[in-house]
């Protein structure tokens, strides 16, 4: 039980107990990775082989043929995509054209061909670090606007503010770019100057700032009173179950906890399977279906480390993924109440394959269910109680949603109490 750590006395047990989950945490993702082929099996490594584009693409066809969890490929026939193209790709620009036509056709829009560039961001993902200044960036009417700065950046340090428009990067004007094609140019080499252009209260400001490694936390936490807060943003990083773990030390004291996966898109299968175990410690969390109805169930792993205290789960229609995963189980067994909003509905499991020429292919190539054998695939995952966010409430900056996840908490406290 993780309550061990409340004592000061057991502080040398509590050390101990932290290496043990660490080491412990290792070894499940091991077992993972091996058990099914999912998001977890990311290939990392990036494949410098060099072939012409015309085998890349046949390469590409062989592998979505032998590997997509639909083998009748939303009924066609394969082979056309083969023939039609046999021939007469000759550029990298043919090569993507072909590539996402064919992956079109199978009307999925999980499974995706990625670029040079595309494969080594999302490797930087899972990495959980990049290398640039620290913001988060969105398109407003085609003007790149700073959504947020993480702590501790250059952007921080250069006074970059929540709502700032990128007017240029180094001089080039940004608006109407893609948020990819922007955020190439912020990002560069460590200890590189990239020269910012913002645009704030209608004024144009000239912010010289130093390329840092940018160490990508998706995990925070917070104690109020007796309530302990964690929230996820995102499975993806490598890092992901170890800041979990450290959230749930940081919150050891509290009587309740309150899990936030609003707007978490999902990422690494281990991670959300990890996390559940930590509050499951028998049973099935996820079924995995593959080709031709072939299922494989991903159980608990047998642990003295099990978090036995109240848990409110709060998910949005942004939920998806890993984050259905993890609240799916905990919702079949009882083990949280759920607030919001009904989750995203995305049941389909990818694995990235890496391709030659530093590519890479995102391809479907399972569903899953949930422990009581739900498909939430394009249905999504009901919360126990509905709250929606409205206009009033974004005026206000009131969170109606955390609120009542509180509130629902102090209310089980209490009941316990009696």
């Amino acid at each position: 039980m993780l309550n061990i750590f409340m004592n000061k006395k057991h502080i040398i047990i509590a050390l101990i107990l932290i290496a043990a989950l660490l080491i412990f945490n290792n070894i499940l993702h091991d077992i993972y990775i091996k058990m099914v082929s999912t998001p977890t099996n990311i290939q990392t490594s990036t494949n410098t082989e060099e072939i012409s584009s015309q085998k890349l693409f046949d390469k590409t066809w062989k592998i979505i043929k032998k590997s997509y969890y639909d083998t009748d490929m939303n009924h066609q026939d394969w082979y056309r995509w083969k023939t039609h193209y046999q021939g007469k790709i000759k550029t990298e620009e043919d090569l993507y054209v072909a590539v996402n036509t064919m992956l079109a056709s199978l009307n999925d829009p999980y499974s995706k061909f990625m670029s040079k560039k595309e494969f080594e961001d999302l490797n930087s993902s899972i990495a959980s670090k990049i290398t640039g200044i620290g913001v988060n960036i969105y398109s407003n009417a085609g003007k790149i606007t700073v959504l947020n700065v993480i702590e501790g950046t250059p952007a921080n340090t250069a006074n970059i503010k929540n709502g700032d428009i990128i007017y240029a990067v180094n001089k080039k004007e940004v608006s109407g770019m893609t948020i990819a094609d922007v955020a190439g140019l912020v990002r560069g080499p460590e200890n590189s100057m990239v020269e910012l252009t913002i645009l704030r209260d209608d004024k144009k400001i000239i912010k010289n700032i130093k390329r840092k490694e940018i160490k990508i936390k998706t995990v925070k936490s917070s104690v109020e009173k007796n309530i302990g807060y964690i929230q996820i943003m995102s499975f993806i990083g490598s890092t992901t179950s170890n800041e979990f773990l450290e959230a749930l030390e940081k919150t050891k004291k509290t009587d309740g906890l309150i899990i936030d996966l609003r707007g978490n898109p999902g990422g690494l299968l281990p991670n959300a399977v990890f996390i559940a175990n930590l509050f499951i410690p028998e049973g099935k969390i996820v079924s995995v279906v593959g080709r031709n109805g072939y299922k494989q169930d991903l159980s608990a792993q047998k642990t003295n480390f099990t978090v036995n205290k109240p848990l409110v789960v709060l998910i949005d229609n942004s939920s998806a993924s890993a984050s259905e995963i993890l609240s799916g189980a905990l919702k079949d067994y009882k083990k949280a109440k759920l607030v919001g909003t009904t989750t995203y509905g995305k049941g389909m499991v990818q694995e990235v394959i890496a391709l030659p020429n530093e590519t890479g292919l995102n391809l479907t190539i399972a569903k899953y269910l949930t422990p009581n054998g739900t498909d939430i695939n394009k249905k999504g995952i009901a919360p126990d109680v509905k709250v929606e966010l409205t206009l009033d409430d974004l005026k206000k900056n009131r969170d109606a949603q955390l609120l009542m996840a509180k509130k629902m908490m102090n209310d089980i406290l209490k009941t316990n109490a009696k």
